[in-house]
Parts: structure tokens; sequence; C-alpha cells
């Protein structure tokens, strides 16, 4: 089929738009935490997957740090547990540890890895256990307000250190690694780690050019509802301190506030609901989201 003279020049323009970017960031690396409606809906999931293998055959090097939320709370539900929350943390006991390892390290990252593999990329799933990857010491959350009080929310941990030698090698050969947020602790313990966590200490660890993450809101928003674009380390301050960020996006935007104020050039807050948003944020002078900078 042959283009119109107006959609050829829109397609050429939309290409043209993109070489800059791909000439900025050839070589560097991109952290992606990928969660929420991108994991669920089958035309966000093939395009996700697309959106990752372009990125990695333009010269970039991709790493996927994935959540599954609801993937764990149907088979908790499955097996007659409730999910709890504090904080923004998943209460896990053994039980449920045993849930997060099976959901986790084997069914949501065996999938994204196919999907990826099946649009022509080559990518190599792993947790943290693996390789010495992700080693975890067990996380208190304080309780609500000001109380000085440590909750125990079981098997959840917090990154302690991360062995960046197997994502290099995993890089050396071409593939793209796809992360499960399950970490080990001193006596083999298993922890699961937000996976927003796991996805901004990579970034630090990798010195990658951005941390993308993937939300099921168009991004920041402030206390009306209106998206704030542009945001550096100083003005996340002040939202949190105001109560305008809470809850589920607490870890997400501490996890990013750390990421740049560690050496992260800059983190992305997008609309995962949004086809191939990835690519949009990335290779195109309009973004999906909120952009975090240092300064």
């Amino acid at each position: 089929m042959s283009l119109t003279a107006n959609s050829a020049a829109t397609k050429a323009k939309i290409l043209t738009e993109a070489l800059p970017y791909i000439q900025r960031f050839h070589g560097k690396t991109m952290v992606i935490k990928y969660g929420g409606n991108a994991m669920i809906d089958d035309k966000l999931k093939e395009g996700f997957a697309r959106d990752v293998v372009l990125l990695k055959l333009v010269g970039m090097n991709p790493v996927v740090v994935h959540g599954g939320g609801p993937q764990i709370d149907d088979l908790l539900q499955r097996v007659g547990k409730k999910g709890e929350f504090i904080q923004g943390m998943r209460v896990t006991d053994a039980e449920t540890m045993d849930v997060v390892e099976m959901v986790l390290g084997g069914k949501v990252n065996k999938e994204i890895v196919n999907l990826i593999n099946r649009h022509g990329g080559h990518a190599v799933g792993l947790t943290g256990k693996d390789g010495a990857f992700i080693r975890a010491k067990k996380m208190m959350v304080r309780g609500p307000g000001d109380s000085d009080e440590l909750i125990d929310i079981g098997q959840v941990g917090e990154v302690d250190a991360i062995e960046p030698q197997i994502v290099e090698t995993l890089f050396a050969g071409g593939f793209i690694p796809v992360i499960a947020p399950i970490g080990f602790g001193k006596k083999g313990e298993s922890y699961n780690i937000n996976a927003d966590l796991v996805a901004g200490k990579v970034a630090e660890v990798l010195n990658a050019e951005k941390l993308i993450v993937l939300t099921n809101t168009p991004g920041v928003l402030d206390k009306d509802g209106n998206l704030l674009t542009g945001l550096t380390a100083r003005k996340i301050d002040d939202l949190f301190a105001d109560g305008t960020i809470s809850g589920g996006m607490l870890p997400k935007i501490s996890s990013a506030l750390d990421a740049v104020k560690n050496g992260v050039n800059a983190c992305h807050i997008i609309d995962g609901r949004v086809e191939h948003a990835l690519l949009l944020e990335i290779l195109t002078n309009e973004g999906v989201g909120t952009l975090i900078r240092r300064r």
C-alpha cells in the first residue's frame, strides 16, 4: 500500500525526530521498571516487548526490572490468603514468600522473557538470587503518622548490595536482562523487595542514563490532579513534606529521587497505559509523564 504525500511526510518526520535521541543514547543503559496495566493488557504487553527490542537494536542497553502485584494477589486469593500492605510494602510471611517466588521468579519473569524473545530480542531472566546478584537485608517500616514504632512486615527486604558483573556479562553477549525483585540474605533466606526500589538501585550501580518507571497514572500529580511534568530533587522533597506524594507512589518516587541524587541523569515516571509509552518518552520531543532531574 502506497502512502499519501501527507502521511509519508508525517512518518518521515517521526523517524527523523528520533535520530538525535538514538545518537545521544547509543551505548547508554536504560533501566525500565515494568509494572501496572502494561503487564496485564495483552496489546500493551506486546507493544512493550517490541519497544525494548527496538531500543536494543538501535544501540541502547535496556534492563527490565518487573513487578507482579496483581499476579501475586491472584494466586494468594486462590490459596485462601489476602494481600496486606503497610506503607506501600507487601506484608510477606513465609507462605506469601513462596507465592512471590513462584509468581515473580517463575511465571511473570518467564512470560516477559518469552515476549521479548518472540519479537526478535535475546532476553535472559534472573532473580536477585542468581549469581549472588542482589544481597538484601530485612526491612522494617515505621508506623503511621509521626510514630517511631517499627513494624515487622515479614520477609520484606531492602537492597544491601548489588553485584553488577552478571548484568555487564549479559550486555557483552548482546542480551537483555529481565530481573525479578527477589534478594537473598546472609543465611540464604529469600526476601521480597519492592520492584521500584530494585530498579532504582540497579540504575545507580550500572550508572544508567535513565530510570524509567511505568505506572498506572499519567505521572506525578499535584493535589488538584494536574500532571507535574518537570521536577527537580529539591521539588520532590517539598512534595514529600506537604503530603502530595503518598501511598503506593512513595516507593516509586523515593527510588527515583535516590537514583537521580546518586548519579542517574534522569528518571521518567510515565503512563504505562499509553501504547509505546517507552519509545515516546525516550525517542521523541514530547514525553508522556514526569521527568525528574538532579537539578
